[in-house]
């Protein structure tokens, strides 16, 4: 396959477009598109601002490669810069049989779950897939493949019209969850969530317990990987929005899943075992806006309970 193909069409088709948009919608496209028309300097404080409330799903690409520092603020060497990426990307090799035969078989379940949702294109995404993900562990050899790895990618493809792009923003994000340090945390980090789990929701927790739920099981994924995937998709893209307009998106993470079993609270205990494990290794669609603002209303209250230290990474 060429080295960087345009993603197909459907990453922005007219079916997820509304052809008469909300007020609300037009004047936040209308914000995005003053900052991203800057010749000059693009400024990143704003599109964290005006990310925080969702963004366009037209522009969702172009905006997180400025959040995720992909895209540098400064536009007078652009042009230098993505050509930079591009041929830096093109040398990458992309070759493993092995691998990619992995990739193809996760992609084409990926793709069979998601296919209501209808954002990705069937025959030319694979292809995507296979390369990206193939180039990036060719790079890092220390990262072994990982299902999960599909999920984490399917928002870039969705999201990006070039695949060196995708790469770009893929690399980055996978360098932050495999940072060596939250690697070597990870029993902390859960420890300390069920910590909060107990204590807010206790109920549940107990609740849990006496179904001898494994909640490490389904903890360490969704502490992990952004619950690429658990979530539906629509909502992944939505909370991303959001995590990538935060300087500490990984220590906000642990309280967006509290607001989560806090929201699916009665629900999950009308279930038995396999339901509820069922539940949380794929979760329903939900309001990402409202799970948010509640993340935050737990983050006060456990700083107000635990002291300011509480804030700080889980």
């Amino acid at each position: 396959m060429a080295s960087s193909p345009p993603l197909s069409s459907s990453s922005s088709s007219p079916s997820r477009r509304r052809t008469s948009p909300p007020l609300h919608s037009a004047l936040l496209r209308e914000d995005f598109d003053q900052v991203l028309e800057s010749e000059v300097f693009v400024d990143v404080n704003r599109l964290r601002k005006y990310a925080r409330h969702g963004i366009p799903d037209e522009i969702r690409g172009e905006v997180w490669k400025f959040l995720l520092g992909v895209e540098k603020p400064d536009r007078s060497n652009e042009l230098t810069q993505r050509r930079a990426r591009s041929e830096s990307y093109r040398e990458i090799d992309k070759e493993n049989v092995e691998t990619s035969k992995r990739v193809r078989g996760e992609v084409n379940r990926y793709l069979l779950r998601t296919k209501k949702e209808n954002m990705l294109d069937p025959h030319s995404s694979p292809a995507i897939f296979e390369a990206v993900i193939c180039a990036y562990l060719n790079c890092n050899n220390n990262i072994e493949y990982s299902p999960v790895l599909v999920q984490v990618c399917a928002p870039f493809v969705i999201t990006m019209k070039s695949e060196f792009d995708v790469y770009s923003c893929f690399e980055r994000l996978l360098n932050i969850l495999y940072e060596p340090g939250l690697d070597a945390s990870t029993n902390k980090r859960v420890a300390q969530f069920l910590s909060y789990f107990r204590t807010l929701l206790p109920e549940l927790y107990n609740y849990f317990e006496d179904e001898e739920l494994d909640v490490s099981e389904w903890a360490s994924s969704w502490l992990r990987f952004l619950l690429a995937k658990e979530l539906p998709t629509a909502n992944v893209l939505g909370l991303w929005d959001v995590y990538f307009s935060l300087p500490d998106f990984i220590d906000f993470h642990p309280f967006v899943y509290l607001a989560i079993l806090q929201h699916l609270k009665d629900s999950l205990e009308d279930l038995e075992q396999s339901e509820i494990r069922s539940m949380l290794l794929r979760l329903p669609r939900m309001n990402i806006s409202r799970i948010v603002s509640q993340a935050h209303n737990i983050r006060s209250e456990i700083q107000a309970r635990y002291g300011s230290a509480s804030g700080a990474r889980v």
